[in-house]
């Protein structure tokens, strides 16, 4: 037996914080497309010299940089997707550093059963919660057409987008049918963000937003369609159940809801992309996890739908969709 591939398991975290601290100093951003010295950056971005050398010969030596002499450049795809001159800055993965903070607290978590962060998402601090909807917007929009392409919206007229975030699938849905009357439900610190996604993609007064708080207050009324994407895995089953209730009553009669998260196998080990998202939720929520089909199903039946059928797709995620009988 090997025990290196167990090492080098352990010790991948090591590349993403390089590749994570590069980003977050914005390093790739202030690579000059003539090539810049470590010197040049260090001083640029107030970072220690010596340091700074350190951590773009390491980027470089992992392909995220180029260097030749002592001038370091940027590859074309951290150009594309790491530096804030490009179109495609993937502005999101600053949650992911964000994460680490979380997930560092793992061992701990696990001991106490405590939540590494309990605070709920409106009081994270602005910065935290544009970074959070950023990436799930990053994310989103590339998903959602493949998601949504196997879905039958022809009798869709209407409808409610909950905890919709920046509005992609909103989106997605009107594109695919333009006289679809979208509405995206979420926090009064989410919707500003919500206006800022749905103005920047083009969607001025074709998409609506309604702020409320799922947990606390009912769901506006008289949809065809309500659409739960990344949303039950923040949750409680408790809650969840309630929520689920609120959707039933938010939908007019033949309704459709979809919910689209991870479902579980029932030992909890699949798919390994769920089991690990748990964990995630473990650390940064005070009762989100994710849950098996027989939970799902469940908590549709008890609120009143049939009918309820579940596609997985090749990423492990799956789409529970059920209808108001």
């Amino acid at each position: 037996m090997n025990p290196n591939p167990i090492r080098e398991f352990a010790s991948s975290f090591q590349k993403s914080r390089i590749l994570l601290s590069g980003f977050e100093l914005d390093l790739f951003t202030n690579v000059d497309e003539s090539g810049s010295t470590a010197y040049q950056i260090a001083c640029k971005l107030n970072l220690d010299i010596h340091a700074c050398d350190r951590l773009l010969n390491a980027l470089a030596s992992l392909g995220f940089l180029t260097k030749q002499n002592l001038l370091f450049f940027n590859t074309p795809e951290s150009y594309c997707f790491l530096s804030k001159r490009s179109p495609d800055y993937l502005g999101g993965l600053m949650h992911t550093n964000h994460l680490w903070n979380t997930w560092s607290n793992l061992t701990k978590v696990v001991k106490t059963g405590k939540s590494a962060h309990p605070e709920e998402i409106n009081v994270r601090g602005d910065d935290w919660l544009f970074a959070f909807i950023s990436a799930m917007h990053d994310r989103a929009t590339k998903q959602a057409p493949g998601q949504l392409s196997g879905l039958d919206i022809s009798d869709v007229r209407s409808l409610l987008d909950v905890g919709g975030g920046s509005g992609a699938y909103s989106m997605e849905f009107v594109s695919r049918k333009p006289d679809m009357e979208a509405t995206v439900f979420d926090l009064p610190n989410v919707v500003p963000i919500t206006r800022h996604f749905v103005d920047k993609e083009g969607f001025s007064g074709k998409i609506q937003t309604c702020t409320g708080d799922y947990t606390t207050e009912n769901l506006p009324e008289g949809f065809d369609l309500v659409f739960l994407s990344a949303i039950i895995h923040s949750n409680s089953l408790e809650v969840n159940g309630d929520l689920i209730k609120k959707c039933f009553k938010a939908l007019n009669k033949n309704g459709k809801i979809i919910i689209q998260d991870w479902v579980m196998n029932n030992e909890r080990t699949k798919p390994t992309a769920g089991a690990i998202f748990a964990i995630n939720m473990l650390v940064g929520t005070e009762a989100g996890d994710c849950f098996t089909e027989e939970e799902v199903f469940g908590m549709l039946e008890t609120a009143g739908f049939g009918n309820i059928t579940r596609v997985e797709f090749e990423s492990g995620l799956s789409q529970v969709i059920a209808r108001k009988i």
